[in-house]
């Protein structure tokens, strides 16, 4: 299924890329939804994106992490796999706009595109399933324990959200990240038992 989401986003974010109309239609625009109705918006945002390099490095994270979030799934949730993997992504897309949208509502010149939401909720998830694994970061050949980069990495969003000084979604980030550890922590109760056992055994 993860392959099927990056073939369906990449598509439809190269067909953007070269149609502004349909790239305008389907950007998030808080405003044009409370004031427009434009429901649609808070889905489609999360299938196109700025350019090449900011769809590349989602599809990139997403795969890395979402093959593996989908192996686990199955021996998790068995025979409805898909149904519980299509609910973390495509319900971290929608909540992970949240934010924006109540900062944003009254202002009709804010609008903001990417799956980064959904793809830090993958991402979360992988390490709530995998505390200890290894997460490496360009140009870093030493590979960060997950939990420790994703500890860091909550404090970056929030940090960077707050300045608020580039156009970069921190609060998409952060709030898909929060989405992904909760969906797990709900789905699948016996794993924060599982994750703080791993974190112990890192510290003895």
């Amino acid at each position: 299924m993860i392959i099927f989401i990056i073939i369906c986003t990449i598509a439809i974010s190269v067909f953007a890329f070269y149609r502004q109309d349909i790239f305008r239609m389907l950007t998030f625009n808080p405003y044009l939804v409370l004031n427009q109705k434009e429901f649609h918006r808070i889905l489609s945002h999360g299938f196109v994106h700025a350019d090449w390099v900011h769809l590349g490095i989602n599809m990139f994270v997403l795969y890395s992490f979402g093959v593996f979030i989908e192996d686990v799934f199955k021996v998790v949730f068995g025979g409805n796999a898909n149904l519980y993997l299509s609910l973390l992504y495509f319900g971290a897309i929608v909540l992970s706009v949240l934010p924006a949208f109540i900062k944003h509502h009254k202002h009709p010149e804010y609008n903001s595109v990417g799956a980064s939401g959904a793809v830090s909720a993958i991402v979360f998830a992988s390490i709530m399933f995998n505390p200890l694994g290894k997460i490496y970061l360009f140009f870093i050949p030493i590979g960060i324990p997950s939990f420790i980069f994703g500890f860091l990495y909550l404090i970056y969003s929030a940090v960077m959200a707050k300045r608020g000084r580039d156009n970069i979604g921190h609060e998409a980030h952060f709030a898909g990240a929060v989405y992904g550890v909760l969906f797990i922590i709900i789905a699948e109760p016996a794993v924060v038992r599982y994750f703080i056992f791993q974190i112990q055994e890192f510290f003895r």
